[in-house]
């Protein structure tokens, strides 16, 4: 992507520098942090208690210097969450006639609160409905890159704005409608309704790619293409060493997720990103 003079969000909450411990948490290394979330992606077992526990080694309420990397993330974000905004309150306004209320995108380091519960690697870059704020270590962009195969600025985007189409379903009151749903449903079946979720949120990133369109060089779509694919159930189960049980997704499986991101890319509409309304998403 070619980022240079865009306006950055004023919608960040950067915890970053609060709490504990450095570029990691209570002393433990960058690298070592990196594996133990890698455990998490690759598993499905939830680390946040192992990283609560390295939490505790830090000294309470240490505060500490944002790295020039991590400035520079920060500012790239919000660059990112900045080009979100304009997309959807134009988009809001001429199809739809409404408003577009943006989300705050909370930056934080290890592990953080929020009312959808601990916000760690091990829960990946999430939205959070309880206070319409998105959360992410900027972590994972290391992780999608060398652990899950899926590099370039635009992978990372692409994520910022999967995370931001579900806030836009939250507006739109399809986010709220389907999770009431998925609570009176046995899991098998609430797992087919996260599904169409994600995958519609995957459909909106694309809209939102296609609306950014001057701000992407040659390859980048192949990029956020191939990042869709890599973040695939099925291809996560594999990578894990699991055959794939589609019984169990959540997010939909690597073709999936490839199809509806390049529907919302092509067909650049709203309308188009429909998962509810097919009989086979």
């Amino acid at each position: 992507m070619r980022f240079g003079g865009q306006r950055q969000s004023r919608n960040v909450e950067d915890r970053r520098g609060s709490g504990r411990g450095g570029p990691g948490i209570g002393g433990i290394s960058g690298l070592a942090l990196l594996a133990v979330l890698a455990i998490g992606y690759f598993t499905g077992i939830d680390v946040t208690p192992l990283l609560q526990g390295l939490e505790q080694g830090g000294a309470p309420g240490e505060r500490r210097a944002l790295t020039p990397d991590e400035q520079q993330a920060g500012v790239w974000v919000s660059q990112v969450l900045g080009t979100t905004e304009d997309v959807w309150a134009e988009r809001f306004r001429n199809e739809l006639g409404a408003r577009y209320a943006p989300p705050v995108l909370v930056l934080y380091s290890g592990v953080t609160q929020s009312p959808c519960g601990n916000a760690s690697g091990a829960t990946g870059p999430f939205y959070c409905p309880g206070d319409r704020k998105i959360y992410l270590d900027t972590e994972f962009f290391a992780t999608l890159s060398r652990q899950l195969g899926a590099p370039g600025e635009i992978a990372a985007a692409y994520v910022i704005a999967h995370e931001v189409a579900h806030h836009v379903q939250d507006e739109l009151g399809i986010l709220g409608k389907a999770n009431a749903a998925r609570a009176r449903m046995v899991p098998a079946e609430a797992n087919a309704v996260s599904v169409r979720i994600e995958l519609q949120a995957d459909c909106l990133a694309g809209v939102w790619a296609e609306s950014v369109n001057a701000l992407l060089k040659p390859g980048d779509v192949e990029q956020a293409i191939n990042a869709a694919r890599q973040i695939g159930d099925d291809t996560l189960q594999r990578r894990a060493g699991k055959v794939p049980r589609p019984h169990t997704f959540s997010h939909g499986s690597s073709a999936q997720r490839v199809r509806w991101f390049t529907t919302g890319y092509e067909q650049g509409r709203m309308e188009a990103c429909d998962t509810f309304g097919t009989h086979r998403p």
